[in-house]
This record gives structure tokens, sequence and C-alpha cells, in this order.
């Protein structure tokens, strides 16, 4: 998990001792809800207005984790999939655009030290990146390869 630039030796320890088991969740998506770092829900009638974060689940690993989130969006964070996702937030503006930034970090770095945990992968920072680069060369040369053949 220390791989993960913006996690330090509190928060990785603090993340493995609260979850315990990273085999008791289903899906790694179900740790951002189990830290309470997802909009709470007041579905009534026709409204489904999004609502500040749940809350739900340990404080501390919350704080630290958003701590992370602030550390990967400033001026010492290194260009990452993390980073560009909390900028592309905060780019859209509002009253509280960074700290809203800050937060989706924060629930996407759960749901990446949960993965890491998991299945004991390599980080790689633009891992999503890469991957959209290479499905674009693969269209490139499918539509190449069509254009080739008329």
């Amino acid at each position: 998990m220390r791989q993960v630039e913006g996690i330090g030796p509190l928060t990785a320890l603090a993340f493995v001792l609260t979850l315990e088991d990273p085999y008791r969740f289903e899906r790694s998506r179900s740790v951002g809800a189990y830290l309470g770092l997802v909009p709470a829900t007041d579905r009534s009638g026709e409204r489904d207005p999004q609502k500040r974060i749940s809350k739900e689940g340990d404080e501390m690993l919350r704080k630290l984790l958003v701590g992370s989130a602030h550390y990967v969006l400033g001026p010492f964070g290194s260009d990452s999939d993390l980073r560009r996702h909390g900028e592309k937030i905060a780019a859209r503006g509002g009253k509280n655009a960074k700290k809203r930034a800050a937060v989706a970090v924060a629930r996407k770095l759960s749901v990446l030290l949960h993965r890491l945990w998991v299945s004991g992968e390599i980080y790689d920072p633009l891992h999503h990146t890469h991957r959209c680069q290479e499905k674009g060369r693969l269209e490139q040369r499918r539509w190449a390869g069509g254009a080739k053949r008329r």
C-alpha cells in the first residue's frame, strides 16, 4: 500500500487495522461506502437530492485518507490517474469544488488500496491512462486496416 504516493505508514496501518479482513468485501467499491466516503441518500417521491458524505465508519481513517488525497492534489503530488480525476472534479468549479475533489480522491484511494491489498499487484500511477491509450491504438489499427481493404 505504501507504493501509492501520499500513503504513509500511519494511513496504511490504519487501513489494514480498520478493514481487518480484505475478503469480507465482495467488491473493492464497497470499501468507500464502509468508510463513509460516499454521498448519503434521501429519496423521497420524485426527488433524489445529492447530500453530503454519510460519515459512517472509522472517522480517523477517513481523515487520514482525505489528508492523503490533499497531498495527491497538492503541489507535491506527481502526475497520476488519481490526481487527474481530482483536478477534473475541481475544474467544474462551484463553492466547494476543491473539498469535493479531495473526498472523491479519498474514496478512490480507499478502493485502490483495497484492490492492491487483495490482488497483490504492483501500483501503476497511470494505469487507466495507459489502458485508454492502448485501446485508442487498437481502434486506430482496426480503422486503418478496414480502410486498406476497401
